[in-house]
């Protein structure tokens, strides 16, 4: 996955915008304004914060030598994922599909309905 897939990817969910809130290095995106995913532009490799389940979360580290407690977040609720190559994309879906269902799951019912 590079850069542009990631964006793509993100953009087509429902919902979500793409933002630069802590300036234009860093990359967000919200559904319904809330984070569910956000990246660092001059990142080399590219490194990708998400939203996880803290027991996922634990266990995702334990498992993937990419996977870190999330940089600059609550490292209980978000991990720091190095996209080096060692986890094929469709498991990197996977993870920004969690990340931006619990954050869906988190909205008010009266948000969520706005969604439809």
């Amino acid at each position: 996955m590079n850069i542009e897939s990631f964006q793509t990817y993100c953009l087509s969910k429902q919902g979500v915008t793409e933002e630069f809130p802590f300036g234009e290095e860093t990359l967000v995106y919200k559904v319904m304004g809330k984070i569910f995913a956000l990246t660092s532009l001059g990142s080399i490799p590219l490194t990708i914060n998400l939203k996880c389940d803290p027991e996922k979360a634990a266990q995702l580290r334990e498992e993937y030598d990419c996977v870190l407690p999330g940089y600059h977040m609550n490292k209980k609720h978000w991990n720091t994922i190095t996209v080096d190559g060692s986890v094929k994309d469709i498991i990197l879906r996977e993870w920004i599909d969690h990340s931006y269902n619990l954050v869906v799951q988190s909205l008010p019912r009266k948000i969520k309905e706005q969604m439809i």
